[in-house]
């Protein structure tokens, strides 16, 4: 295995790109989410293709245009498609023994890979897609509100806080109002996202973060009944915690050895 550094076009504009070369035939191709560069937070993608790669699946990584060391306009995710289709074309062609593509995508990358319909790939691992259309609203779902409220009546410290009178009875009304209205309506972004991905034939993981709010987003406006959907406990929104990098990593094995 090794690591190649190395360069591809998308409509006019040079795209930087890195390849951890691998035998197999089934390569992995990540997207990054939002601005983020291709080596991902803290190098998190970086240490990811490593891994991937030593179980000797090929893993591509890019910088989409405007972004890193790409060239050219950033368009943001939901013009990004044309991207991700160069990025698969270069990947073919700098491994050509790779004849078939799974993709990566966390947060809004995952929602772009839905958007675009999978954008040629032949398989897809969306963890905690992006949903959220008032980026300024911070605010967590109500089901999520929920789930907390519901953690800490099975903790008994909690309980014996509550009896002791070391909880703020008037932020825990608020919060229960909160916890008790109906999960949000589906947000026309995710509207969007259900129909691309309904275009796609190929076979799909949906990953959630239990404790991540992007992922609690998601899972409130998503189908109940989407047995694609799994979820890691105690898990955040790039599954730095150990435990949660191991579930990432088993489950992106599964879906290439499918």
């Amino acid at each position: 295995m090794s690591r190649l550094h190395l360069t591809f076009n998308c409509e006019g504009d040079t795209l930087a790109a890195t390849l951890d070369t691998a035998p197999l035939k089934t390569g992995l191709l990540i997207v990054s989410g939002g601005n983020e560069l291709r080596s991902g937070a803290f190098r998190g993608q970086a240490r990811l293709a490593q891994t991937i790669a030593k179980r000797g699946f090929p893993v591509f990584r890019y910088d989409r245009r405007g972004v890193g060391d790409s060239e050219g306009d950033n368009l943001g995710f939901e013009d990004s498609e044309d991207d991700i289709r160069a990025a698969i074309e270069a990947f073919r062609a700098i491994a050509p023994q790779v004849n078939r593509v799974i993709a990566l995508g966390n947060c809004d990358a995952a929602s772009a890979l839905m958007l675009a319909g999978g954008a040629g790939c032949d398989g897809l691992v969306l963890s905690n897609p992006w949903t959220i259309e008032d980026a300024e609203d911070d605010t967590p779902p109500p089901q999520a509100i929920r789930a907390r409220y519901i953690e800490k009546l099975r903790d008994p410290n909690e309980i014996g806080r509550l009896v002791r009178g070391g909880v703020n009875l008037r932020k825990l009304a608020g919060g229960m109002v909160r916890a008790l209205r109906p999960a949000p309506a589906a947000s026309d972004l995710a509207t969007k996202m259900q129909r691309g991905l309904a275009r796609f034939e190929g076979p799909v993981t949906i990953l959630l973060a239990n404790s991540d709010r992007t992922a609690q987003v998601f899972d409130g406006v998503w189908p109940k009944d989407d047995d694609r959907v799994t979820r890691c406990e105690g898990a955040t929104h790039a599954f730095v915690e150990p435990h949660a990098r191991e579930w990432l990593e088993a489950r992106l094995l599964e879906a290439l050895r499918a």
